[in-house]
């Protein structure tokens, strides 16, 4: 990994105990007001996946590191830590320290006492991902890191079925001190600081204490050092939260490239300004497409977070945003996302798993049956590029040449593969059946959404049109994820944002010890497990960029998932919000935009 760069200043000031933040400011509360399309699950990082969940606890709980919100490409830089890691030659050994003087937010499980930040709170944080009790989805990027002893401590524990044993020393997971953690991995990590210490909610300091005091009711009592605290909750309605009044002094910081004239702009505008400089976020959750654009249209919310494809020739044909809207003075931000949606198989289902060739044959054949350009014309209304591997924009490994399998629609092909793996009407009733002559359907789980049904629809007419019959089961996405994670499933449209500049992170969906957390098709193949392992102790550079190629042709041959699509996400702010910028890794974004309650409408 490159080293932090020293010029650039830590996005941290911070002071023991000051006034709270905004104290000197005058006038009525300014208030940040959006809506989710899907409905949160919790808010105890250890145990959340979802993308949704986990923009809320970003904003909540705090990394050591963290990235610059300007900069393109990103840059990493300090956020809790104390400056830049003390890295061993041989990326072996990790020193950082914890900035002295950051406090977790006030709450009952303290007693009334102020409590800091220290390295140990690191430490429990990182073993609670070990802890099988927790079922951490987050615990492969930890076993990726080979932190030494971890993994064979958590072995233990699922061998013994003994509690955790929170107390026991892990070599490579350590607080030499009050504010000095030490992280040792059995293999080189070049990657560390952006794999396990970067990303605010999944790498965040957690008070021990915390946890213990709400015990099973961790997920509704989030407690962190971030800028914003849970004040109320009405489970998937709506979620309000207030500025932390004892966040430390922070400022505004940022590295835009020079040629980034809209970057360099919002910089001049809040360079220096303490954030957050919102004081509430008040996030509804509305499911259906249609009702949440209007809230936005109806000044009910400042800022709509991915304009709904339905809607996109309304505010921004053409890649620009609408006159009407530009008359209101709303401003739009257009990003290729660091983002796939795909279609996931369970390769443990006996019709559509297996490493077996009639069904990798029969995985190809569905691939090539459906027209991925198709949905983004019409279902996505050109909101997006075709994928060519599960490597996304934005991150190393992702290759704009790349050119595979993956996105191809020949159905003609897709006729000849089924036919040739026994794939035929055995029964005459016009519909293909298995080798075996028993019915050959597919469900696909999907959920109640304008999108998802435009989609289905495609895919309903792709698959008949090959002789396949396709049946759709609808639940909400909560419901379908629970599906995936216990295996009960034949074939799920889920979506996937990267959380680092690393490509090696979309990886993990195919890694076989990650089968049931990000490896949702539990996808198993030695060679990719070895490739994968070699890239991870490999700096960037050709000979780790081979390897990536390697990987991708192995998940395009064996199509565990049908990487469908990378988007094009526009948001649009309303004219009394500013400085919005899409994050490209991970979502927190509430402390740096501000807004300007005097044009804002009555309520």
């Amino acid at each position: 990994m490159k080293p932090l760069l020293a010029a650039l200043t830590a996005l941290v000031a911070c002071s023991a105990l000051l006034a709270p933040a905004g104290a000197a400011e005058q006038g009525p509360p300014k208030t940040l007001r959006y809506a989710f399309q899907v409905a949160e699950t919790g808010f105890d990082p250890v145990r959340l996946s979802d993308i949704y969940s986990r923009t809320v606890t970003a904003h909540i709980f705090e990394s050591l590191y963290t990235y610059d919100p300007l900069a393109r490409p990103t840059k990493i830089v300090p956020l809790i830590a104390d400056g830049e890691p003390e890295i061993s030659a041989d990326y072996k050994s990790f020193r950082i320290k914890v900035r002295p003087g950051i406090y977790f937010a006030d709450d009952p499980a303290f007693k009334g006492k102020r409590r800091e930040v220290t390295a140990q709170d690191f430490v429990y944080a990182i073993k609670r991902y070990a802890d099988p009790a927790n079922n951490a989805q987050g615990w492969i990027s930890y076993e990726d890191a080979g932190l030494v002893g971890l993994a064979e401590l958590r072995n233990r524990v699922i061998k013994s079925k003994q509690p955790f044993p929170y107390d026991t020393e892990v070599e490579g997971v350590r607080a030499l001190d009050r504010y000095t953690l030490q992280l040792k991995t059995v293999e080189p990590r070049p990657r560390l600081v952006e794999s396990i210490l970067a990303g605010n909610d999944l790498y965040g300091a957690v008070a021990r204490e915390v946890v213990e005091f709400y015990g099973d009711k961790i997920m509704e009592h989030p407690v962190g050092t971030g800028p914003f605290m849970l004040k109320e909750w009405r489970r998937s309605s709506q979620m309000v939260f207030e500025r932390n009044p004892h966040y430390r002094e922070r400022h505004y910081e940022a590295q835009p490239a020079a040629d980034d004239a809209e970057g360099q702009a919002i910089l001049a505008r809040f360079q220096g300004r303490r954030i957050p400089m919102v004081d509430r976020v008040v996030v509804d959750i509305i499911v259906e497409r249609q009702p949440r654009w209007l809230a936005f249209l109806n000044d009910e919310h400042d800022f709509v977070e991915r304009v709904p494809e339905e809607f996109i020739t309304q505010a921004a044909p053409g890649g620009h945003l609408a006159p009407n809207l530009a008359k209101r003075g709303m401003q739009a931000v257009f990003t290729l996302a660091p983002d796939m949606s795909m279609t996931c198989f369970n390769m443990e289902d006996p019709v559509v798993g297996g490493m077996a060739p009639e069904k990798v044959a029969l995985r190809r054949a569905i691939s090539l049956a459906y027209d991925v350009r198709k949905e983004i014309r019409l279902a996505r209304r050109g909101q997006g590029v075709p994928a060519q591997s599960p490597i996304v924009p934005h991150t190393t490994g992702y290759d704009p040449a790349f050119k595979s399998e993956m996105s191809d629609y020949d159905p003609a092909r897709a006729k000849a593969l089924l036919d040739m793996y026994g794939y035929v009407d055995k029964d005459g009733d016009g519909w293909r059946d298995l080798p075996d002559g028993s019915p050959l359907v597919i469900t696909r789980n999907t959920e109640p959404n304008s999108l998802s049904r435009a989609v289905d629809e495609l895919w309903e007419k792709a698959l008949r049109n090959v002789g396949i019959k396709l049946q759709v089961k609808i639940q909400q996405w909560p419901e379908n994820l629970k599906a995936a994670q216990a295996a009960n499933f034949q074939m799920w449209p889920v979506g996937s944002t990267a959380s680092q500049p690393d490509g090696q992170g979309s990886m993990q969906r195919y890694y076989g010890p990650g089968s049931g957390t990000q490896n949702l098709p539990r996808f198993k193949d030695a060679r990719f497990d070895a490739l994968y392992d070699r890239m991870q102790a490999l700096p960037d550079g050709p000979e780790r960029e081979a390897l990536f190629k390697e990987a991708k042709r192995i998940a395009v041959a064996y199509m565990p998932y049908k990487i469908n699509v990378h988007r094009i996400l526009t948001d649009i702010e309303q004219p009394w919000m500013s400085g919005y910028r899409r994050p490209l890794f991970w979502q927190d974004f509430w402390q740096f935009v501000d807004i300007n309650p005097a044009l804002q409408p009555v309520r």
